[in-house]
């Protein structure tokens, strides 16, 4: 949190949605591409690389539909036949469910909008999305699965030191589950979370096993006035997650989430960070598989009861105009810097599904250090970069 299908995945903030870019041929679209679920490295490259890819890019539309499916893999895959991708879908189809139901037992009066799609090559999506409810201002979550097939040039782009790659297109598969929460509270934190899977399909000599995969994801909290608690809180339900598996994952997972979430413009971090990885094949695959389920499990319990705490703090205008600042700050990542929204951005997919990771409202306010709010909580943590590393 942190490139590509269009989407509900990011490999960092963003949340951009379902509107998958396409790397294409000049005669047919190719690759889905997610702006909330970039696949580093296809962003990541060198000047003459990126140029060319870019240049390969197109859009193919989604198609809505009237009800959610009950799997997105093509039947060709078997709806359930073990396989990790099919375990993936299901995993981040519960989760979607699960965060869902948590966050509007939470709001008690908003309800999540649902538009479920398909597209023509394969896979689809549905994208949920709360607004203006009692506790959340904005609150999406989002799955997706995209089929498609990448061009050799993106896929020794996508995947470093390739030694497998048999000449012509490579057929990929990836899903994953985006969310950004944003609520109205300025001291209840924004929370970020994404966990997407990428798997080229098998080559003829080896049926049943991709060629390459990998996973990808992170969860990320962003305050807008730090509670110590809360912090160490959230800490500590991620590096419970990490230790389960291999305990140099949340040491390493931290830092590498703190080096992403940076504004270099600012010279600030964006949040008091969280894990975050990518290009993630170096363990066995059920390994990781159940490390990326665990994490996604992990977000009610590591962000509610913050929530939960912090949603009926009185505040005043003074707090609030905070807010909108440190908000403005959250914009100036996800437009600037993050991965997939500014190539979401630049090859013309759906705003609507780019953006929905943005807050409602927002602040940028001349030389605003004049009104900072008084801190009533933690005043020597006012406007500082704190690491927070659970022993």
């Amino acid at each position: 949190m942190p490139p590509p299908p269009t989407a509900a995945l990011s490999s960092s903030s963003s949340l951009c949605l379902f509107p998958f870019s396409s790397y294409s041929s000049p005669k047919k679209t190719q690759l889905g591409f997610c702006p909330s679920f970039p696949f580093t490295r296809l962003i990541n490259v060198t000047p003459t690389r990126r140029l060319m890819t870019c240049s390969a890019v197109s859009i193919e539309k989604e198609t809505l539909i009237s009800h959610r499916p009950h799997s997105f893999l093509r039947e060709t895959d078997g709806l359930d036949d073990g396989s990790v991708r099919s375990r993936f879908l299901r995993m981040i189809m519960e989760v979607q469910d699960s965060v869902c139901g948590a966050l509007e037992a939470v709001d008690g009066a908003g309800k999540f909008k649902e538009d479920a799609w398909t597209r023509p090559g394969g896979g689809g999506g549905i994208s949920r999305v709360l607004q203006d409810g009692d506790v959340f201002e904005k609150a999406g979550v989002n799955i997706s699965v995209v089929y498609g097939v990448m061009p050799p040039e993106a896929y020794r782009a996508a995947k470093a030191n390739v030694t497998d790659q048999k000449p012509g297109p490579v057929p990929f598969f990836a899903a994953g589950i985006s969310s950004v929460l944003h609520p109205k509270n300025p001291f209840a934190p924004t929370l970020h979370f994404n966990y997407r899977y990428f798997e080229t399909d098998a080559p003829k000599d080896a049926p049943g096993a991709p060629r390459q995969w990998w996973f990808g994801g992170g969860t990320d909290l962003t305050p807008s006035y730090i509670f110590e608690e809360d912090v160490k809180h959230f800490h500590s339900i991620q590096k419970k997650a990490c230790d389960k598996f291999d305990p140099s994952f949340y040491p390493r997972f931290k830092k590498w989430c703190d080096d992403y979430f940076y504004i270099k413009h600012r010279d600030e971090r964006r949040g008091l960070g969280g894990i975050f990885f990518d290009d993630l094949n170096d363990n066995d695959q059920e390994m990781l598989l159940s490390f990326a389920t665990e994490c996604a499990n992990s977000v009610v319990p590591a962000y509610v009861p913050i929530v939960e705490k912090r949603k009926n703090t009185p505040f005043t205008e003074s707090h609030k105009a905070w807010q909108q600042l440190r908000r403005g700050r959250y914009i100036e990542f996800n437009l600037v810097y993050d991965r997939g929204t500014t190539f979401g951005l630049k090859t013309g997919g759906r705003i609507e599904s780019i953006l929905v990771s943005l807050p409602l409202t927002a602040r940028w306010e001349y030389d605003h250090v004049s009104f900072l709010p008084s801190f009533s909580f933690f005043p020597s943590l006012q406007g500082k970069n704190i690491p927070i590393i659970c022993k």
